[in-house]
């Protein structure tokens, strides 16, 4: 039964046992093989590829469907490199004061530190900011739910969007990340989420031996 406010339901179509079983598993393979990048070829890329990434994130389940998300795609130079310098800044901090031991020390197999030339290199920068709320056209408040969850979730599928078509990416998360509010000149309704850098890795690329969960250390069934 459907009224003005439903439609039905397209596109679920159901496959036999072995298709699904298969088809999960072809996904597995495809998503184990996603990496953090950490040095970008400043190779470009088509802008609608990274626009149709965005537009399935914005498909990303949210709290009442407030869709509390706003993407900036950053491909100017003169942007890119003020954001690395404002980074930079903040990971300098961090590395140098802020960090406890402990937090160094689980860094150190990444090899990272305040260095971030991928925010220039790279072809794109995605900044993903949190709505947390909006601002109707006659100036009042008007509530989101579930921001950061909403959020996440559409980041979520932004990185697998972007690793489906072979883009490479890495998170960037400075503590603090107000600065990108400024340099993109962004409402005060919205605060910084995720800094995502997008392109194909380097040539001679490489990651650390890192090694993912078993799946019985991550899963119960009852």
């Amino acid at each position: 039964m459907t009224t003005k406010k439903q439609i039905p339901l397209k596109n679920y179509e159901k496959f036999s046992d072995n298709k699904i079983k298969e088809m999960s598993e072809m996904f597995y393979a495809k998503m184990d093989s996603r990496r953090t990048v950490r040095t970008f070829s400043s190779e470009p890329i088509s802008i609608e590829v990274l626009k149709n990434a965005i537009k399935a994130a914005n498909t990303s389940p949210s709290g009442a469907n407030k869709q509390p998300w706003h993407f900036v795609l950053v491909q100017s130079a003169e942007i890119k490199k003020k954001i690395r310098i404002a980074a930079e800044k903040e990971e300098k901090e961090f590395y140098s004061n802020r960090a406890p031991a402990e937090w160094l020390k689980d860094l150190e197999p990444f090899e990272t530190d305040e260095h971030k030339p991928f925010l220039e290199t790279a072809p794109y920068l995605i900044v993903v900011f949190e709505e947390k709320y909006k601002i109707a056209s006659n100036g009042e408040k008007a509530k989101n739910y579930y921001t950061k969850e909403s959020v996440g979730l559409a980041c979520g599928i932004l990185l697998v969007a972007l690793h489906n078509v072979g883009i490479a990416t890495l998170t960037h998360t400075p503590s603090p990340m107000k600065f990108l509010a400024e340099i993109l000149k962004r409402p005060k309704n919205e605060t910084p989420f995720l800094l995502i850098v997008a392109g194909y890795p380097e040539v001679g690329t490489v990651v650390p031996n890192i090694k993912r969960k078993e799946l019985n250390e991550i899963l119960t069934i009852i």
